[in-house]
């Protein structure tokens, strides 16, 4: 359990970051997601939490 509370924070940190350095660059990132298809968002997604699972089976043996 925390393991994923600290992966949890490290999500909010790196957002938080991210909103605080770029703050429009991210608006315009998600003014051209909403043209994506949501089928393609979902792939997207898909290979997203793919790697992450593979990067931590990696990681963690």
């Amino acid at each position: 359990m925390t393991d994923f509370l600290t992966a949890v924070a490290l999500v909010l940190v790196i957002e938080g970051l991210f909103l605080a350095i770029v703050p429009h660059r991210l608006r315009q990132i998600l003014a051209m997601l909403e043209t994506v298809p949501p089928e393609s968002l979902r792939v997207g997604g898909l290979v997203a939490a793919a790697l992450g699972v593979f990067f931590v089976w990696l990681l963690r043996g």
